[in-house]
């Protein structure tokens, strides 16, 4: 499954450029059904059409009606089974639709669901997160636009158009070619003056996705826009965003008016002297009666067809220029897509080695410098270091957030190079406590179980327990199927703390990582969050990074990192009695909570 979706992604990126192209792969993975809407609308078409030169035959029958009545009900009877005929596969059509176009709405969504979600890190720090889901649902809804645009705008009105034309050719032969090469040199001229408009619906679409973008950023920071009193503030950016959305909008549909104006001027014309041209031929006596009123009929269809159909044109035209815009948003190539046949990670033993390492961000200087780490299975190890130093950066390396250069170093776990795996087996292998812990949305449960949706219930309290966190639980009004709100909010940063580290616990990774986990913390929160990441230390592979060195004290070692190089290396004791960054922040450290405990005796 994993390689099937590793070849989708690699395919889907190739329809960056190519809204057309992209929309028909997904009608592909759906021929059948809509096959039969084709179908179905082309012989709803063809009965409309036939019920025309019904209506013909008819009027011809009725001078000698009387004395042939059998040629009159004939036409009658045709009539109403095509009228009946009609209804019954647009209906056929509608129904088979509803269901198709729904689901390619859904394919759509999945899939570049799928494709975001595979992006860097680097990715997601560069776009507001409503701007990627802003475009995920744009691009769903223009290509059930243009699917319901083309099915039920573009299509009949095309088919109306080259079938009327062909029962023209009944009437005149030159009439039909005439109106054949007419129609088709302006729908040519329309089609190729809608192109040109393109940018202006590229550009509404693209502040559209802005405006959202900036709605969910100022919604999901609105406690930070209160204490600030910015509201107003805020309110004045977004008129700013919303009037850009608003010029380029009305710039997008003043363009489709005035195509529709000389669609409008150009098809009357044509009706009037198609009109005339048939009465000139009865008058010659070369067409009956009912050859005029057909040609009447079949005018005011291609009137009205032509119409309909350069509408459709310029707003599928419009759709696909929205579709593009999203999909070349989204579809940008991935920073680090792993190879469709990677292995899983397999761990023998829980080492870590960091390989003469050179790695710094896009654009920035280098973070890590030749760095290098070996960790042994079952270590525990702090880093320590300055602001700056690359200790978050290591992290980041070993949860493979960032692949560094092939030419400049690796990370391995058991002799494996990550970058030579799959993510998700790397992601497997590891648990982390962060600093800020980030909860989504959901019972306290579904965030409990989200590294391991199938432990049961036995599971999730057992941990709960070993959390410290099983009282917390109980004082909650529905235990564990409370809602703890966006990003946890409803809970305190300790009680997250404390659910992270079940979270981990119940992960049961061979290696943990510790980002800050307890330096956001009071000291009366820290004690009882430091037994709980006490009893989860155990038995595993521990790389842990602290400002506050006390909870460090019962590591096996102390790695000092500077300037991204590894500087000094031990014990905590002997680092304690060896001059350097470490036992300077540990004095300093001292100094601070002997002086805390003076003012508070």
């Amino acid at each position: 499954m994993s390689r099937t979706r590793g070849r989708r992604a690699q395919t889907l990126v190739a329809y960056a450029g190519k809204p057309i192209q992209l929309l028909l792969q997904y009608v592909r993975r759906r021929p059948v059904s809509h096959t039969l809407v084709l179908l179905a609308i082309i012989a709803a078409v063809g009965c409309a059409l036939g019920s025309q030169f019904a209506i013909k035959n008819l009027i011809d029958a009725l001078p000698a009606g009387r004395d042939h009545p059998a040629t009159v009900v004939s036409a009658f009877v045709t009539i109403v089974v095509l009228l009946f005929a009609d209804n019954l596969f647009w209906r056929v059509a509608g129904w088979i639709s509803v269901r198709t176009f729904v689901a390619v709405t859904g394919d759509v969504r999945r899939q570049l669901f799928g494709y975001a979600t595979g992006h860097s890190p680097t990715y997601f720090s560069a776009i507001r997160p409503g701007t990627v889901a802003s475009r995920v649902s744009a691009t769903a809804n223009a290509v059930f636009a243009i699917e319901n645009t083309v099915a039920w705008n573009a299509l009949p009105p095309l088919l109306s158009v080259f079938g009327a034309i062909g029962m023209l050719g009944f009437v005149s032969p030159w009439m039909a070619i005439s109106l054949l090469l007419v129609s088709v040199c302006m729908a040519t001229l329309l089609f190729w003056l809608a192109s040109h408009g393109s940018s202006k619906h590229k550009r509404f679409a693209s502040d559209a996705a802005s405006v959202d973008g900036e709605l969910v950023d100022v919604i999901s920071n609105m406690a930070t826009v209160r204490m600030f009193v910015a509201t107003q503030r805020e309110s004045a950016r977004l008129d700013a965003f919303l009037n850009g959305e608003m010029t380029s909008r009305e710039a997008s549909l003043r363009f489709l008016e005035k195509l529709r104006l000389l669609h409008a001027v150009a098809t009357l014309l044509l009706s009037s002297a198609l009109l005339g041209w048939v009465l000139w031929l009865w008058t010659l006596g070369r067409a009956t009666t009912g050859d005029v009123v057909l040609v009447s009929s079949l005018g005011f269809a291609i009137l009205h067809g032509t119409r309909d159909l350069a509408v459709a044109l310029v707003d599928v035209t419009q759709h696909v220029a929205r579709l593009a815009e999203a999909a070349q948003a989204l579809l940008v190539p991935r920073d680090m897509e792993e190879p469709v046949s990677a292995p899983a990670l397999e761990i023998r033993d829980a080492n870590i080695d960091f390989e003469n390492i050179t790695f710094a961000y896009p654009g920035r200087r280098p973070v890590l410098d030749h760095f290098s780490l070996h960790i042994d299975a079952g270590q525990r190890v702090g880093l320590v270091g300055p602001s700056g130093a690359g200790k978050t950066t290591v992290l980041a390396l070993l949860q493979r957030s960032f692949d560094p250069p092939r030419t400049s170093g690796a990370v391995t776990i058991s002799g494996q190079r990550l970058c030579d795996v799959s993510l998700a087996s790397v992601h497997d292998a590891i648990a982390v406590v962060p600093q800020d812990v980030s909860l989504f949305n959901r019972t306290l449960l579904d965030n409990l179980r989200y590294g391991r949706p199938d432990a049961t219930m036995a599971d999730v309290l057992r941990a709960c327990e070993q959390a410290n966190c099983r009282e917390l639980i109980d004082s909650l009004p529905e235990g564990l199927d409370t809602i703890v709100g966006e990003r946890g909010t409803r809970l305190s940063g300790g009680q997250r703390q404390r659910i992270a580290i079940a979270r981990a616990f119940l992960k049961d990774a061979p290696i943990l990582l510790l980002d800050e986990a307890t330096s956001a913390l009071d000291s009366e929160s820290e004690a009882a969050i430091q037994l709980a990441l006490d009893r989860l230390l155990a038995g595993r592979t521990v790389v842990a990074i602290a400002h506050r060195l006390s909870t460090l004290r019962n590591f096996d070692r102390i790695v000092v990192i500077q300037h991204g190089r590894l500087v000094d290396d031990g014990t905590p004791a002997e680092l304690s009695k060896r001059a350097g960054i470490y036992r300077d922040v540990l004095l300093r450290q001292e100094r601070r909570t002997a002086t805390s405990a003076g003012v508070f005796e």
